[in-house]
């Protein structure tokens, strides 16, 4: 054999690059970190196990939920605390189905959120596969986008996507389905440094002759009110609302979404608009003659009777979200644009005003309808603990409510002074989203406070989420009101459906504090065991005397405490609207 020359110059194939493969698994992760994930919430199984075998070597951290409603909720608390991109991972079959209430959570709220799933192999998708579902046609009506992955070569592009389309324009979930041998795989595909989408381009200019036309109806108002949603949270534009308010002397009202975007304890605010908001907040929406409505969408539980609402305000109604625009109330002036800008623009055409008549007249609701409340001798009342929240906290934890009474009590009674320190489901309105999504909120926010508010209701319904709070030491309070029933539905059957109680009993009639759980059923559960089965620390308090000491022992411990507070069962919230009523049909009790 002829032994070959080698000359010391490398030949045309050794010349040429060989490209770097990736597994479709890796090209996930690497997506990931591109993208700047620093928390990945999720749960594994068998079409996800490629992903999960290269998360060992990913800089990211990785939190075992203990159901996928669990991990979308703590992806959504974390990007509501945050403002980036939650981020969840999940299997086939019922893990991706099991994150459909979390993905309309996050899509009703406007919350950015990236989930994947994993699937069956592309060969195997409509043949009745073991644990195999249309991801795709399930989560279409719930996400701003899906992803269905057909290529392996499409990953790296589609993460990109996906982290662009959930972020950009009205934030939302997008879900990204990747079966599972394509995970397996390999391309040579990039990440790409640039995301170009010739259908999606969210660039919004605002347009200058509409802001002069906005600035000469607020120069020319006596009577203007800003309505403040939840588009303010996502366009970081609390600073430029303030200003324009301020400048202007425009008393502000905000949504349960958008409360924090303006200091509730500022002169000019009003504070929560709507069903169960302030009175003065309602009777100024309903007598001003200008209505700025910025970053909300005109929701039902805010305006009651839509052809009733703001009778006698010129309408402007501000939103990144063209299809907002005009599909509740039609706006005298509408403006597509993203709300920051348009208020900095905005700040520079009007002229200083003061509204003194307005102001007074406010002041003067303001002063004869306070958030108030009965206290009854022998009963802890809900309104109370929350006030002591509040006390304790000096105002400045991070707030994560669950859904129902308690949370309108929370909006009521703890007022808030910074964006995203208010985290609640608003327009799904979901039980079982407060300890999960308080979870993420910690996770992401880690020098703040984080106090979850629930009912015994909701509480039960992702409790088992506790444990990974015990699990990664995360200092949490959990407070559980608990009334013995689903407060609010008891609330609503009183009022409306002639005191007819139906399936709303979850009794705890005659606990006693801390003496264990008789034996009778109606005593169950005993939230105090239950905490201490996930490796909690937790206290039973049922009167105000024991109330600030549980507080404060809480508050200090450092470690995961859950306070079950055993409160008043027929307390209900006031003020209310009733639905589909107007500010002359305020229910407002205070006895």
């Amino acid at each position: 054999m002829k032994s070959e020359k080698r000359s010391g110059r490398p030949g045309v194939a050794a010349r040429k690059r060989i490209p770097q493969l990736r597994s479709g698994a890796q090209c996930v992760v690497d997506g990931l970190v591109d993208a700047g994930c620093e928390v990945l919430f999720g749960y594994p199984g068998g079409q996800v196990l490629e992903i999960f075998d290269c998360l060992a070597n990913s800089p990211f951290k990785f939190i075992l939920c203990r159901h996928e409603q669990g991990a979308t909720h703590m992806a959504d608390g974390y990007a509501r605390a945050t403002g980036r991109p939650g981020c969840c991972l999940v299997t086939s079959g019922p893990g991706a189905t099991n994150t459909v209430t979390g993905l309309a959570t996050a899509f009703m709220d406007g919350v950015p959120l990236i989930c994947i799933c994993g699937q069956v192999a592309l060969a195997k998708i409509g043949n009745d596969s073991f644990q195999e579902a249309d991801v795709s046609g399930i989560t279409r009506s719930v996400t701003k986008h899906n992803f269905l992955i057909r290529s392996v070569d499409e990953i790296p592009e589609t993460i990109a996507k996906a982290f662009y389309i959930a972020t950009t324009g009205k934030p939302g979930p997008v879900v990204i389905d990747i079966p599972a041998d394509l995970q397996k795989a390999k391309t040579a595909a990039k990440t790409p440094h640039r995301v170009k989408m010739r259908s999606y381009n969210p660039v919004y200019k605002v347009d200058p002759a509409q802001i002069r036309d906005l600035a000469d109806a607020v120069n020319h108002s006596e009577s203007p009110l800003l309505y403040v949603g939840g588009g303010a949270v996502a366009a970081n534009a609390s600073d430029a609302v303030a200003a324009v308010a301020r400048k202007a002397g425009i008393p502000v009202c905000a949504t349960l979404m958008a409360l924090g975007v303006f200091p509730d304890n500022d002169p000019l605010s009003l504070r929560m608009v709507g069903m169960h908001g302030s009175v003065a907040a309602n009777y100024a929406a309903a007598r001003c003659d200008l209505l700025i409505s910025a970053g909300a969408r005109f929701d039902d539980r805010v305006i009651g009777k839509a052809d009733k609402f703001a009778p006698k305000a010129k309408i402007v109604h501000i939103d990144i979200d063209i299809s907002s625009l005009g599909k509740t109330v039609q706006p005298d002036l509408s403006i597509h644009g993203d709300l920051r800008e348009v208020f900095e623009a905005l700040a520079a055409e009007i002229k200083p005003a003061s509204h003194r008549e307005w102001l007074e007249q406010i002041n003067r609701w303001r002063s004869r309808y306070p958030f108030t409340y009965p206290r009854r001798e022998g009963e802890l009342m809900p309104q109370t603990v929350v006030e002591r929240i509040y006390e304790l906290t000096k105002g400045r934890a991070v707030v994560v409510t669950d859904v129902g009474q308690n949370q309108m009590w929370s909006a009521q009674y703890y007022p808030c002074t910074k964006p995203r320190h208010f985290i609640s489901s608003g327009g799904l309105g979901t039980m079982g989203f407060g300890l999960p999504a308080a979870i993420g909120a910690k996770f992401g926010n880690r020098r703040d406070t984080v106090v979850c508010i629930s009912g015994d209701g909701g509480a039960q319904m992702n409790f088992q989420e506790l444990v990974v709070a015990v699990e990664h030491r995360l200092p949490l309070v959990m407070v559980i009101l608990n009334n013995g029933c689903l407060g609010m539905v008891r609330q609503w059957q009183e009022l409306f459906y002639g005191k007819r109680y139906s399936g709303v009993s979850i009794s705890q009639t005659g606990r006693t504090a801390n003496e264990g759980v008789p034996d009778r059923p109606g005593f169950l559960p005993d939230f105090v065991k239950l905490a201490e089965a996930h490796g909690a620390t937790a206290c039973r308090v049922s009167s105000e005397a024991e109330l600030v000491p549980a507080l404060e022992r809480a508050f200090s411990s450092g470690g995961v405490q859950v306070v079950e507070c055993i409160v008043s069962p027929t307390a209900n919230v006031y003020p209310m609207i009733p639905p589909g009523g107007t500010v002359a049909d305020i229910i407002n009790r205070t006895v």
